[in-house]
Parts: C-alpha cells; sequence; structure tokens
C-alpha cells in the first residue's frame, strides 16, 4: 500500500484538533487507514539548512486514490469526524464562455490514442500546495497509471500558451523543444538519448522509443506544451506564482484518464476562487468517436439493498440510519421511494473504487465501527470447513508417496516450449498447450502439459547430490480446450522420477503399485484375462506402449476399468537417452505420471 507523509502541524490544523500520537492512531484505524509513522521524536534530516518538520506516514489503501495527498486525507477525515459535508463539485465556464479544445489527430491511435483535461481557473498555490499537487501526481503516476504506462499527466501555465490545443502523432526528429527546466532546444531522438541515463525519466523511455512516432500537444502557436509520458516543455512549466493550470493526460486506457483527471481537479480545485469548481475542455476526436466534454463530475447512481448490507455486517440498521452513516463516507443517500428494502446512493466522481454494493456495505461498517460490529464467531461462520474432492484425493496420493520414501518437490507451473515438446521427443500439434502471448523469457513460454520437465530439471539441479534421488510432484498441468469458456483446463497429475546408477524400473512400478493398491484398484494379471472376477471392481492393468520420451521396449501404458468405463491414465518407463542428454543427466531415470482426477 503507498505511504502518504504529510506535515504533522498542518494537518491537525486542517482537522481543527490536536491529537496525540496513539490518538490519531485511533482514529486512522477507525477510518480504515493506518499511521506507520510519526516523526516527532525521530532523527529528522536537515533540508536547506532548516530541520524538516514533524511528519505523519500513513498508509493509504491501494484503491483509495483520493487519498494520495493531503487535500484528500484532511478532507476525507473531516467528513468523516462530521466537521464538514461532502463537496459539491461544479463544472464552471470561463468568463468569456468558450471553452479550451484539445484536437486528437489520428497518428496518436499508433501509440497513446485517449485523452483528457482540464483547467484549474484562479487557483491559489502556496509552496506547500504547490508541492503536494507535483506529489499527487507523482503518486498516480507510481500507483493507478502503473509507471506511466496507462496514463501519463500534464501540467501548464495556461497564461503562457494559447489554446486550442492538438494532441499529435509526430515523427520523432520533427519534434523540436526545450524540455522541462533545460535551457536547450532537442529533437525528440536528442532527447531520448539525453536522458538515457537519467535516474528520474530514463525508467520511461522505453514506453514510446521504439514507436515510429511520438505523442505531442501543441498550442495554437505550435509551441511543445508536452510529449507524453517522458517530459513536459519548459516553456509552460508551472510555479507557485501559477494562476491557471492547464492539465493534459494521455493514456492507454479511457477509464483510468478520466480516473485520473478526476482525482487530480476534484482535490485541488478547493485552492480555487470559487472552491470545488473546475474549468471543462473539449476533446475533439473524430476519427474514433471520442469526441467529449471532460472532466465529467456527476454522481454515479447506484442502488444498495438494505438486507444485503444488514446481514453482511450482521446488524439490522434502518434505511436511514445507512443514509447517515454514509454520508460519513461521503456519499449522498437517502430511501429508495420504490422499495423499502433499497437505498438510492449518489458515488461521488472521487470514489472510482466504488464498483458493487459490497463496498457501500463496507464502508457502512467502517462508519458504524469495526469494532462495534457484533462478534458472532463461529456459529455464523460462512466457511463449510472442507477441502475440495480433488484436494483431498491429492493429499492421499502425497501422504502415501511420502511415506514410500520419496520426497515431495514444487516446480513452476510454466516451463519452456522446448522444455515441454522437443526434449521429451514429444510435438507440438498446436491444439495442446496454452502458450503464453508475449513471454518475456523463453524459459516460461507455456503452461506445462506434463509433469515430467519440472521433475526432470529438479534433478539436473540436485544431481550433484548421493544418488538415488527418489522425487514426486501432485500438482496440476493445463490442456487446451477450445468447448470451454476459458479456452483451457487443468487436469491433476502424480508423477515420480527415480534418478540412479541402474534404471530403477521394478522401483517406479512398485510405486505405481503401491498408489493404485491405495486408491483400492486390484491390478489384473494376465492369467486372469481383463474379464476376470477382479475386473468387476475398480481395476488396473499395463500393456506395453510404443512412447519417444522413453526407450524402446521399456515403457507401459496404465489402463484402468472403473465403473464398467476403461480409461488410459498415464504411462511409466525407462526414459530415452536423447531425453537425458537434453536435460544433462548421466545415470538413467525412469519415471511415472498419472492422471489421478478418473479416480474422483
Amino acid at each position: 500500500m503507498p505511504t502518504i507523509a504529510v506535515d504533522k502541524a498542518a494537518l491537525f490544523k486542517a482537522l481543527g484538533q490536536n491529537y496525540t500520537t496513539e490518538e490519531f492512531d485511533e482514529l486512522c484505524f477507525q477510518f480504515g487507514i493506518e499511521l506507520d509513522e510519526d516523526t516527532s521524536n525521530a532523527l529528522r534530516p536537515i533540508v536547506d539548512g532548516k530541520q524538516e518538520l514533524p511528519q505523519l506516514k500513513i498508509e493509504i489503501p491501494a484503491n483509495r486514490y483520493d487519498m494520495l495527498c493531503f487535500e484528500g486525507i484532511s478532507l476525507m477525515l473531516n467528513i468523516f469526524r462530521g466537521k464538514t459535508s461532502s463537496p459539491n463539485y461544479r463544472l464552471l465556464a470561463p468568463p468569456n464562455g468558450q471553452l479550451e479544445s484539445l484536437t486528437v489527430h489520428q497518428e496518436t491511435s499508433k501509440i497513446r490514442p485517449y485523452v483528457a483535461g482540464a483547467v484549474l481557473r484562479n487557483i491559489k498555490f502556496t509552496q506547500e500546495r504547490y508541492e503536494s499537487f507535483i506529489a499527487l501526481q507523482d503518486k498516480l503516476h507510481q500507483n493507478l497509471a502503473r509507471q506511466r504506462s496507462l496514463v501519463a499527466i500534464g501540467t501548464h501555465d495556461l497564461d503562457s500558451i494559447e489554446g486550442p490545443f492538438s494532441y499529435e502523432g509526430v515523427a520523432p526528429e520533427k519534434i523540436e523543444f526545450v524540455p522541462l527546466n533545460q535551457n536547450k532546444k532537442m529533437n525528440g531522438v536528442e532527447l531520448m538519448q539525453f536522458y538515457e541515463k537519467d535516474k528520474h525519466l530514463g525508467k520511461y523511455l522505453h514506453i514510446i522509443r521504439d514507436s515510429l512516432v511520438y505523442p505531442v500537444i501543441y498550442d495554437s502557436n505550435r509551441v511543445v506544451c508536452s510529449m507524453p509520458p517522458i517530459i513536459n516543455g519548459d516553456h509552460s512549466k508551472i510555479s507557485v506564482k501559477t494562476r491557471n493550470v492547464f492539465i493534459d493526460i494521455t493514456a492507454t486506457d479511457r477509464t483510468k484518464a478520466d480516473i485520473v483527471n478526476n482525482i487530480l481537479v476534484t482535490m485541488f480545485s478547493q485552492y480555487t476562487d470559487e472552491p470545488f469548481t473546475v474549468e471543462p475542455i473539449n476533446i475533439i476526436s473524430e476519427h474514433n468517436h471520442e469526441s467529449r466534454q471532460v472532466p465529467d463530475l456527476t454522481p454515479r447512481e447506484t442502488q444498495a439493498e438494505v438486507s444485503y448490507i444488514n446481514q453482511c455486517c450482521g446488524l439490522c440498521l434502518s434505511p436511514q440510519k445507512i443514509c447517515e452513516l454514509l454520508k460519513r463516507m461521503s456519499y449522498t443517500a437517502s430511501p429508495s421511494k420504490t422499495s423499502k428494502d433499497l437505498i438510492d446512493v449518489c458515488i461521488p466522481p472521487t470514489r472510482a473504487d466504488v464498483l458493487h454494493q459490497c463496498d457501500i456495505m463496507e464502508d457502512v461498517a467502517i462508519a458504524y465501527g469495526f469494532n462495534d460490529l457484533p462478534r458472532s464467531f463461529p456459529s455464523k461462520s460462512g466457511t463449510v470447513a472442507q477441502p475440495l474432492m480433488i484436494n483431498k484425493l491429492s493429499d492421499i496420493v502425497r501422504l502415501e508417496a511420502a511415506m514410500a520414501g520419496w520426497s515431495e518437490v514444487m516446480p513452476l507451473i510454466l516451463c519452456s516450449h522446448d522444455e515441454n515438446f522437443g526434449w521429451l521427443n514429444r510435438k507440438d500439434d498446436g491444439e495442446t498447450a496454452v502458450c503464453i502471448a508475449n513471454p518475456k523469457t523463453s524459459e516460461y513460454q507455456v503452461v506445462r502439459t506434463s509433469l515430467l520437465p519440472g521433475l526432470l530439471k529438479t534433478v539436473r539441479e540436485n544431481k550433484h547430490h548421493t544418488v538415488p534421488i527418489k522425487i514426486f510432484e501432485v500438482s496440476d498441468v493445463a490442456y487446451k480446450d477450445m468447448t470451454l469458456e476459458r479456452k483451457s483446463r487443468n487436469e491433476r497429475h502424480f508423477a515420480a522420477a527415480w534418478y540412479g546408477k541402474h534404471s530403477g524400473f521394478e522401483i517406479v512400478h512398485g510405486l505405481m503399485d503401491r498408489v493404485m493398491l491405495m486408491l483400492k484398484s486390484a491390478f489384473i494379471v494376465s492369467e486372469e484375462g481383463l474379464e476376470g472376477k477382479c475386473a468387476v471392481a475398480s481395476s488396473y492393468w499395463i500393456q506395453e506402449v510404443d512412447d519417444r520420451t522413453f526407450f524402446p521396449g521399456h515403457a507401459a501404458a496404465v489402463h484402468v476399468r472403473i465403473n464398467g468405463r476403461e480409461h488410459v491414465i498415464g504411462v511409466f518407463g525407462i526414459l530415452h537417452p536423447t531425453v537425458l542428454e537434453k536435460f544433462d543427466l548421466r545415470y538413467p531415470v525412469s519415471t511415472l505420471e498419472l492422471n489421478i482426477e478418473v479416480f474422483l
């Protein structure tokens, strides 16, 4: 979870009350956040010749983007304590009535297709407010924006540039401007080289470096405002003296662009001459039909069930009481006129994390008080305390193999394509393995269809140990299955591998017999025949099989008959020398692999 450092004295002033560390820690707990540290009594660093002021370091839940700054924390705590009401955010046209516009060109669809923005007019910055404004952008970039890969924010002094604005995709060598806090004009290629080793900006260059065009925002005089997501232009940089701020948001995800835009303007609109007012802009994007006015600060309307909230919280609250509690969490709510079991809820634009009535229920519980909720465990426990049958069966097989003297291993479920197919002398028909669309490394290309690669790699990494090595695994493999909605299915397998100076075929065979005996499946010998008396119940037999993974004439398939239905559940044998060579193993290896799901 992100940790936000705020000035202790300033926060207590905004809250209108001084707290001890213990009292403020309790307030944070009641609201669902956590006081990580109070630096009042700690050794604080010297900044510009002065000791840093005492700070409160507060852990914020990852979903509460509206509390990533001093303004959000103080506002939400004041609403929670009943000191102020939830703000009514309004869109306000400029004095001349003409909204700024941002025209999106089609070339931007190749790199960052979505854009949003707003204007904070007549805002009053102090040094503390300015630093908080910059810090919120950084926090949003690191969290919701995923290191600027999804969303990038640009802020500009509107008085230094002139609309209408345009958002274009331009070849790197044709872009020329002076980057922020620099004095030399550069083109796109030179800028990439200049910031390549920069500790702050270098980590963002890869986002657009390989693109044929770079995204650029121009004003009406072709002054470069920004080249997102890398850097703004120096011409339009903001300062403490800035009175009108033009905000541009570029993104690969429109929803996140709108969320970031709303959070930024709602948090700092309280510092405008008319508090909580925001000037919208027009986005003109005809090529993809995304033309609209942003931001949209209209509260989202939804409904929540009174019975659901009471059942989850173990309470018997009236609709009116629930509405009063929601008011403490910055909602606007009222009992529904259509049903006594419903309440109408207006979700503020700051609460993008509210997606379902369970989120509303959680806020009701917070407002009511976690410590005041009735304790009813275990009589009202929601669990049944039973394992899934497949897991119970797996534990039985696992325990039996361990008691037979075999060691369990847990390799990764992903492996390379060669390990899964070529190294086992198997061919890929394209219809079996689930492949990773864009693997970052050749080690993790497919989801395994057999447990053998993981076992053999484990033996390879431990072959310096004393032989024999006896290992097993009970886990899932995955196969493509186009008949299912998710286009794949899991299958639980049991596999074992014996590595030593002789083949160990009879030892692996013995383990298989033990596991099958434990699963109450009788072995059919040749004298009895497949129609013998043992075949009435669950029974199994083995037949020689020609499998290129194994040495010719030294492999057998395992057949079972359960409730009259025959299945081939696996194969065991001595691995082929070419398989041993691929996995860099110098001694013989015998393996066993069974599908145990048929026994459910």
